[in-house]
């Protein structure tokens, strides 16, 4: 039954809520985040102005010419690019070898090894940080790239292979038959076959687990003391006296950090939503 043709009253109210509920999150959502960006572009003196007063203050790039001429944010953002890059590189490799075996071979203990994996995911990581920090002084790798690196693989190879196990289940195996009866061995099956079929859920795993690191903080902050990513800068940001906080320098830098993963999201949304919802359904 059409509600537009038999209530239009009742039909035009629950659209005119609908869009204000709509509006009303966008709003919430989308404030703290456009309050940051206008803050990037004020003085330092424009921040103890009235809100209206500060909504129309003149823009000025400074804080962004100061931190881009910052070199800790240069070897921070320089630090980050290294440890997310790889770590994720290194999860989607080892991740997809695992998912595979997990989605298509069948094996004592397989439900076993699926649940440790999703319970190391969401294993607090502070519950971890003391026998961490203990092994990487051992190892004499405090304050290098290289322990972030590893560190950050206890949360992104568990999330990589719960996400692509769930996908692997669901391409068909006429897929690898055909493979097979070609000559193909199991890895060229694997990475000329079944890798550009797993290609939406490589991307959507690999982005989520690129943010993840991108974004990581307490790892960063313990196994570093100058070679530090740059959550761990920006987060260090000190004015001219310690009484001296320079938000606006601090905001410009946040954004910097934040436009290449809202980019990156955007870029890859197909894939993303491709990627999240394989496996949902079955027909």
């Amino acid at each position: 039954m059409n509600l537009q043709k038999t209530n239009p009253g009742l039909y035009y109210l629950q659209r005119g809520l609908f869009y204000l509920l709509v509006i009303a999150i966008s709003v919430y959502l989308l404030l703290p985040f456009g309050w940051a960006v206008l803050t990037s572009f004020r003085r330092s003196g424009d921040l103890f102005l009235a809100p209206m007063q500060f909504v129309t203050a003149p823009f000025t790039m400074t804080n962004y010419t100061q931190v881009f001429a910052n070199p800790s944010f240069q070897r921070g953002l320089l630090f980050s690019v290294i440890v997310a890059v790889v770590a994720v590189l290194i999860s989607l490799l080892l991740g997809s070898f695992a998912a595979y075996a997990l989605g298509r071979f069948r094996f004592k203990g397989k439900s076993m090894v699926l649940y440790i994996i999703l319970a190391v995911s969401v294993f607090p990581q502070i519950a971890v940080l003391g026998g961490l920090f203990t092994l990487v002084r051992a190892s004499g790798l405090y304050n290098n790239p290289i322990a972030l690196i590893f560190s950050y693989l206890i949360f992104t190879i568990p999330f990589t292979v719960w996400v692509l196990t769930s996908f692997v289940r669901d391409i068909p195996g006429e897929l690898e038959e055909a493979a097979l009866v070609d000559g193909a061995s199991p890895l060229q099956t694997l990475f000329k076959v079944l890798f550009p079929v797993m290609m939406p859920a490589l991307v959507t795993t690999g982005l989520l687990a690129f943010i993840n690191a991108w974004n990581e903080y307490l790892f960063a902050l313990t196994f570093t003391s100058s070679n530090r990513t740059v959550p761990v800068v920006i987060a260090n940001y000190s004015g001219a006296s310690q009484y001296d906080q320079p938000w606006g320098q601090i905001m410009a830098a946040s954004i910097v950090v934040t436009v290449p993963l809202i980019i990156l999201v955007l870029v890859f949304q197909r894939n993303i939503v491709s990627g999240l919802t394989a496996g949902a359904v079955k027909g």
